[in-house]
């Protein structure tokens, strides 16, 4: 059996509300629907993963509420081991998401509550599972001083460590430098580098810099685009695969990131693995919700073998 995938992350109910557009400041408008359901970025990769085939343990924090039960439910299914540290003086987190109806594009705001007060204790507590990995994801919905000193167990014990930095956030020096491979999508490589990311083109430079900055290798995930690896040496543009029409966009990224760590934790090679998570993302985008868009292996494997 391959080794575990460990992610450290935080667990959020999404409040889904789809509409026309956006209300301006000031103005209410009507609904088409509204939706509670669970996410976070970490909780959705590591559903993501496991779903994919891994086994996949979750270091998290939760407030003591129906919230949390959620979460516990939802990893009940989905085959994830909660690590998780209960907070009664805090609230599982929240997220409002607006959906766009005629295109499924969406905005996003995060109140991670219990999850915000992870810390570098709640780290070396599990310093040993970290240490066990074969794979270890984290992201920036936690307090970056945890994820930071969690790459630095991962990266000492020679596990593959993937950052993903979502939400786009100004990194602490050094963090890049513990990554084997970095995650961004358009919009974060461009908060990363400075430079735009509208094209395979400039993602190829955008990775490039990147790898000046430290990671030993990056994937710039680019939607419909796709998404393209690189290593300093070699680049290469895996295209999106088509499962049907978008319904929502809001899971994409998770589960591209949860299924990339699936497959390298079964011994893929770097391309194969994206587009593992390729296929993953496009069938998440044809379902609703976050966590509940993930697939099953089997369903990935017929993506894949469809071409």
């Amino acid at each position: 059996m391959p080794r575990p995938v460990v992610i450290l992350g935080v667990f959020v109910a999404d409040t889904a509300y789809r509409a026309d557009r956006q209300p301006k400041m000031g103005e209410t408008i009507l609904g088409r629907s509204f939706a509670l359901g669970p996410g976070g970025k970490g909780s959705n990769q590591a559903v993501a993963a496991a779903m994919a085939g891994a086994d996949v343990h979750f270091l998290s924090r939760l407030g003591v509420d129906d919230f949390a039960a959620m979460a516990r439910a939802t990893w009940a299914r989905a085959g994830v081991t909660p690590v998780i540290t209960d907070d009664p003086d805090s609230y599982t987190g929240a997220a409002y998401i607006f959906i766009e109806h005629a295109t499924g594009n969406n905005a996003i705001i995060i109140s991670p509550g219990a999850a915000a007060r992870i810390s570098v204790a709640d780290i070396e507590a599990n310093a040993a599972l970290i240490r066990s990995a074969a794979v270890f994801v984290t992201q920036l919905e936690q307090p970056l001083d945890a994820a930071m000193h969690a790459l630095g167990i991962a990266r000492a014990a020679g596990v593959t460590t993937i950052l993903n930095p979502a939400p786009a956030a100004t990194l602490p020096a050094g963090m890049l430098a513990l990554c084997d491979i970095v995650t961004p999508n358009e919009s974060e490589a461009e908060a990363l580098t400075g430079l735009p990311v509208t094209s395979v083109a400039e993602a190829e430079a955008a990775a490039r810099a990147l790898i000046a900055q430290g990671a030993r290798s990056a994937i710039i995930t680019l939607g419909e685009k796709g998404a393209l690896w690189c290593d300093g040496g070699a680049a290469v543009h895996v295209p999106a695969l088509n499962a049907g029409p978008v319904v929502e966009t809001t899971g994409a990224g998770d589960a591209f990131n949860g299924a990339l760590a699936c497959a390298l934790a079964e011994g893929a090679d770097p391309v194969a693995a994206v587009r593992f998570g390729a296929a993953t993302a496009a069938i998440s985008v044809t379902r609703p919700g976050t966590a509940p868009s993930m697939p099953a292996r089997a369903e990935i494997d017929v993506l894949l073998a469809r071409g």
